[in-house]
């Protein structure tokens, strides 16, 4: 296992039960006894995922991640180090192969695990540093989230596990060291008749010695529905799983691998939906890009901050302890 890791929450448009796959990500078993651990500042006990469980799916329908978690695979190849025959029985439907574009290759399986709700894999070979916490920023913070997110209407992190060496036990020490992690809520808005969504999320980032880095995030349970906030709900939109890998393939590039599996809610039929969920898939990248290029210095500021709250928050962790 390649160590180095940071772990930070933020929200995606996501799903909830996942017992499509052979094991329950938050099993409720009385032989098994959940992990929960307290949040910073909100005095709530938080219920944590099985996490060899979710990292088993990741890699399942993310072959670049693959790349990463195994020691004996090149991962600096980028998408040229995957192994074609990983995961043969997945049917993956090619719907773009367009080796010019930033969005090189989108692919889909149609009611993936027979959840009613196709699973799309976006591919993209990028230039800039390969730094995750940049990425999942226009997944989480609001400001960059409008830059591509239209019908964006709130994200937050709802809930911060501030207890990370126990973040890191609970992973087993197995995928990375946790730098941020915790559970965010979104809101997206009503349009043409489409009423408004909203999703519960724990998320995170684990980054590795080697620049790269797996972003993860999986919907809260429907018994976890007290930690939303006051007020009126919404329907609720489920991302049956979503994780995005990143991997550095030169001083200056990176290659990525995008997978989502949304169920949008409601009664909107998913030939309807795939196409929207692809395309604003493809402005994330395109408003991505544009910030690794550094316009507006946009970058150059990031990396400025980012800089400065490490210099203060540095300390070892259990995985960095020799």
């Amino acid at each position: 296992m390649k160590f180095s890791s940071t772990v930070f929450v933020f929200l995606t448009v996501c799903t909830g039960s996942t017992t499509a796959f052979t094991t329950a990500l938050f099993p409720q078993s009385t032989s098994t006894p959940q992990q929960t651990y307290p949040t910073k500042d909100q005095n709530e006990e938080i219920e944590l995922p099985n996490f060899d469980e979710l990292f088993a799916r990741i890699q399942q329908v993310s072959p670049l991640s693959r790349t990463i978690l195994e020691d004996d695979i090149d991962n600096s190849k980028g998408f040229d180090a995957i192994d074609k025959s990983w995961s043969p029985d997945l049917k993956w439907k090619v719907v773009e192969s367009k080796k010019n574009r930033l969005v090189k290759s989108v692919e889909k399986i149609d009611n993936f695990q027979g959840l009613n709700a196709p699973i799309v894999r976006l591919r993209a070979s990028m230039e800039g540093p390969c730094d995750g916490e940049a990425f999942a920023n226009f997944i989480m913070n609001l400001d960059d989230r409008k830059k591509w997110d239209a019908q964006i209407d709130n994200v937050y992190e709802a809930y911060t596990i501030d207890d990370l060496d126990m973040a890191n036990m609970a992973m087993g020490f197995s995928y990375g060291d946790c730098s941020r992690m915790g559970i965010g809520h979104c809101k997206t808005k009503a349009n043409l008749g489409i009423d408004a969504r909203e999703q519960l999320t724990i998320c995170g980032i684990n980054d590795f010695e080697d620049g790269s880095c797996i972003i993860w995030g999986t919907e809260m349970e429907d018994r976890h529905d007290y930690l939303f906030p006051p007020g009126e709900r919404t329907t609720r939109a489920r991302s049956h799983i979503f994780t995005t890998s990143l991997t550095p393939t030169g001083p200056n590039t990176f290659d990525v691998e995008y997978v989502l599996q949304l169920e949008i809610g409601g009664r909107i039929p998913t030939w309807m939906t795939t196409p929207i969920v692809i395309d604003n898939c493809k402005k994330l990248f395109a408003c991505a890009q544009k910030f690794y290029n550094n316009e507006d210095g946009d970058l150059e500021r990031f990396l400025h901050e980012k800089a400065k709250r490490q210099e203060l928050t540095s300390g070892p962790s259990f995985l960095m302890t020799p």
